[in-house]
């Protein structure tokens, strides 16, 4: 919980890993087209689970909210209330990636208020510098909330850094939507050394291009990319909680 990319290589990368589930979540890309790459990558070593980081309020304020277990797609740039409403609605895991991290996080605060409606809070995430998952782990302990681990792998090199150990059979997606919301007993693992900590910068150095302006000129302003609210595939559902 969770990667961006998935390939044959990753596939290879996370078996050799020791991984059983992988949760496949890449940004700005429609749950069908999740959902059709996570099947045809499964298979009886390791389950692709489909899942959705929402980003939700505008581009200067956004709130990740990893969702996983939807049966229909959401789109980026609602309303973060809005957001919680049709994950509730749809019985999906509600997971807080990368808390505290610079403006696309639920921080403290947020995490407080709302923790009757969180399943789970990332802990260690194998792109945060350590200072930022000591800080996740304090906060999810304030509000009382479970935890999990993420290698977050834009990159396949990190596939396998950090991962979540479930005292349950995660068969499913069904079986791992029921172990968040449960909160069943886990632990939260990952490597280290310098290999890691090399890792872990790659994956750092990489925010930079994700969150650059060009990328965003390219992806947000016209209205018709696949995540956003306004694209002709949400039939109009969302116009009452887009921002854009």
């Amino acid at each position: 919980m969770h990667v961006k990319t998935l390939d044959g290589r990753v596939v290879e990368r996370a078996k050799a890993r020791g991984i059983d589930v992988l949760v496949y979540a890449p940004h700005f890309t429609r749950l069908p087209a999740i959902r059709e790459q996570a099947e045809r990558h499964s298979d009886d070593e390791l389950l692709i689970v489909p899942a959705r980081e929402i980003f939700t309020g505008n581009w200067q304020n956004r709130r990740h909210l990893l969702a996983v277990g939807l049966s229909s797609p959401v789109p980026d740039f609602v309303s973060f209330e809005g957001a919680l409403s049709e994950l509730a609605d749809q019985g999906a895991a509600l997971c807080v990636p990368h808390p505290t991290l610079l403006n696309v996080s639920l921080g403290r605060p947020e995490i407080r208020a709302y923790a009757d409606h969180i399943d789970a809070v990332e802990s260690y995430n194998a792109k945060s510098l350590p200072h930022v998952n000591e800080r996740a782990k304090r906060v999810a302990e304030e509000a009382g909330l479970p935890t999990f681990g993420s290698s977050y792998a834009h990159l396949r090199g990190t596939v396998g850094e950090a991962w979540t150990e479930f005292d349950a059979a995660i068969d499913s997606e069904a079986d791992l939507v029921q172990a968040l919301v449960s909160g069943a007993d886990r632990q939260v693992v990952h490597r280290s050394g310098p290999r890691h900590r090399v890792r872990n910068l790659a994956e750092f150095a990489h925010l930079g291009y994700e969150n650059s302006w060009g990328k965003i000129d390219r992806l947000f302003l016209s209205g018709t990319e696949p995540t956003h609210p306004n694209h002709i595939a949400y039939d109009g559902r969302f116009d009452d909680v887009s921002v854009y």
